[in-house]
């Protein structure tokens, strides 16, 4: 066991973990942010994606020593008091169905909204390409994305 400082959601913290411990069980299972799922436990649907120090990595993927020190963004994150116009879009358009995906997919497009690539069909598409939904057909994820203030 190691004693690891991590500064999630803007507030540092120190866990004691085995320093190869997923993120995303450090995350779920130590500091009780269950809002990041495990979908595929290999990095190919982006359930548990989080941000880490601005870049958008599968949690799943990610030994808890990389993010000793740095900032972690999760979905619980997103929103201080009040939803974010992303979140609210989310749930306006259908973007949310079963909620296995959604707080990826929150947290992808939050941080494609942050890059400040243009907002395009195509763009949001190839963006979120990395997290995978059985539910929606991405129609409504996309238009979720398009449609937040700002997007074109």
């Amino acid at each position: 066991m190691k004693k690891l400082t991590l500064i999630v959601n803007g507030k540092k913290t120190q866990v004691d973990s085995h320093p190869f411990s997923r993120l995303l069980d450090v995350l779920r299972e130590e500091l009780k942010l269950t809002g990041t799922k495990e979908g595929c436990g290999e990095g190919e649907c982006g359930a548990c994606s989080v941000l880490l120090d601005g870049e958008l990595v599968n949690s799943c993927l990610v030994p808890v020593i990389q993010a000793n020190g740095k900032k972690i963004l999760t979905v619980e994150g997103l929103a201080k008091k009040e939803l974010t116009p992303l979140q609210i879009s989310f749930m306006k358009c259908g973007g949310a169905q079963c909620g296995i995906c959604t707080p990826g997919m929150l947290i992808a497009s939050h941080w494609l909204k942050k890059s400040k690539k243009k907002l395009t069909t195509q763009s949001i598409r190839e963006n979120l390409s990395g997290n995978l939904c059985r539910c929606t057909g991405y129609s409504q994820i996309v238009d979720s994305v398009r449609n937040v203030k700002g997007a074109s």
